[in-house]
């Protein structure tokens, strides 16, 4: 069978995004089969946009109800005609040559879900370029986002995600919990004996149109939900989770003995910090460098801070999660 892939774009009140995907996908270097967007209960609807971009692309267009984005995708998935499904986030523009990768890459690999990283492009601005160097430095994440082609077990992130119409057909697709749906949906995927792949050339620009604040809530949310997952499966937990709430009690270590007269630790975590600086300085800019101190400290005192509280409220009930933290769950589906 020739591979067809169809593109699922779950949008809510955002169709400027909308509209920059689309350019950077009529501008790909190989011939687009079909573009499913699901319109999750917006107010700012995107019909002007697909009505400029109609013409010109394989525009599939479908609202509904507001019921997230893990059953928007589902949705979108259960109404594309492709035998595989890319799933790309509203905020995200691909590179011209996305596309012919994909293709390269699933013509001489048999997978059934892969995925890419994410990067910022040269035009974004500066707290979207350091929030973007937090979240995928080796220094940060120790590369855990895929830096390396030679990743085993890679996880897909939602961004960027594919998958073959027969694993989502298996799988059920994206499950209630967000966030956190996709390693959610990635686990499964294993469990059901799938394999993953990392394609680096597939790689996405990431805006992340967003402030600090929102940021500190995003990497909360993350690290609310990562005990959860861990739980559920606990064949895949790892012991680098605990890393950014390790960081937050050394932290608290480190000035508690500054008080008592030992300043060696704290020390230690003003060279780490000025490592960062530096490293940013270097490949970033001055603008940049000043914005990734900041970032990482919100990055990983959201996500440990989230991570232990959850750990804690799980330790001290034995309530089902789902009822423990109902704002973590989604409660309706769609998508079938």
């Amino acid at each position: 069978m020739a591979l067809q892939i169809s593109f699922v774009i779950p949008i809510y009140n955002r169709p400027e995004e909308l509209r920059e995907l689309l350019v950077s996908l009529k501008a790909q270097s190989e011939k687009v089969f079909e573009i499913v967007v699901v319109e999750d209960g917006s107010q700012r609807t995107s019909n002007h946009v697909m009505d400029d971009f109609k013409s010109s692309l394989p525009l599939v267009y479908f609202t509904k109800e507001n019921t997230g984005p893990g059953d928007s995708r589902n949705f979108g998935m259960a109404r594309a005609k492709g035998n595989y499904f890319i799933i790309l986030d509203s905020d995200c523009v691909l590179p011209k040559d996305y596309l012919k990768s994909v293709h390269e890459f699933l013509a001489n690999n048999s997978v059934d879900f892969f995925g890419g990283s994410d990067t910022a492009h040269p035009s974004f601005n500066a707290l979207q370029k350091a929030i973007n160097f937090t979240m995928t430095s080796f220094l940060t994440t120790g590369g855990l986002r895929g830096a390396e082609a030679s990743i085993q077990k890679f996880e897909p992130r939602s961004f960027n995600m594919g998958i073959s119409r027969s694993a989502f057909e298996k799988s059920g697709g994206f499950g209630l919990i967000h966030p956190g749906e996709d390693p959610d949906l990635t686990i499964r995927l294993w469990r059901l004996g799938f394999d993953s792949a990392y394609i680096k050339e597939a790689y996405v620009f990431h805006k992340r149109r967003i402030n600090l604040k929102l940021f500190y809530k995003q990497v909360h949310a993350f690290g609310r939900v990562r005990p959860i997952l861990m739980r559920r499966y606990p064949e895949y937990s790892k012991w680098s989770f605990w890393l950014p709430s390790l960081f937050l009690i050394g932290v608290l270590f480190a000035v508690l003995m500054a008080f008592v007269g030992m300043s060696l630790w704290l020390k230690f975590l003003v060279a780490y910090l000025l490592t960062l600086f530096l490293v940013a300085l270097f490949k970033e800019g001055f603008m940049v460098s000043i914005l990734v101190i900041p970032a990482f400290w919100i990055q990983m005192m959201g996500y440990g801070y989230g991570f232990l509280k959850t750990k804690l409220q799980m330790a001290l009930s034995d309530k089902d999660p789902e009822l423990l933290f109902p704002s973590l769950f989604f409660k309706k589906k769609n998508g079938s």
